[in-house]
């Protein structure tokens, strides 16, 4: 198992719960693909560089995990469908 950081912006106009929701959605996924989710850190809401999506903000969340590298295509085509995830960023640790 390797670590991977997940960065993920998520839509500004969501409310509590549903941000939940959708954090909640991002570690199934990680554990229904045999990883383990380390730690989660809410950054906040943010202003964007540029507009994604007609947004100019986002909640960005980081998700540290281990995950197995061949299950990383799997978690990166779900994000992909997930609308409310703007951009999303998997990179390895050390």
């Amino acid at each position: 198992m390797r670590k991977y950081e997940l960065v993920c912006i998520i839509q500004p106009d969501l409310d509590e719960t549903a941000f939940n929701g959708v954090v909640d959605r991002l570690k199934g996924w990680i554990g229904e693909l045999g990883g383990t989710v380390d730690k989660v850190d809410v950054w906040g809401r943010r202003k964007l560089a540029y507009p994604i999506r007609k947004q100019r903000d986002g909640q960005y969340v980081l998700i540290n995990a281990s995950l197995e590298p061949s299950a990383t295509s799997g978690l990166e085509r779900n994000i992909r469908f997930q609308e409310a995830v703007l951009r999303h960023m998997l990179s390895v640790v050390g």
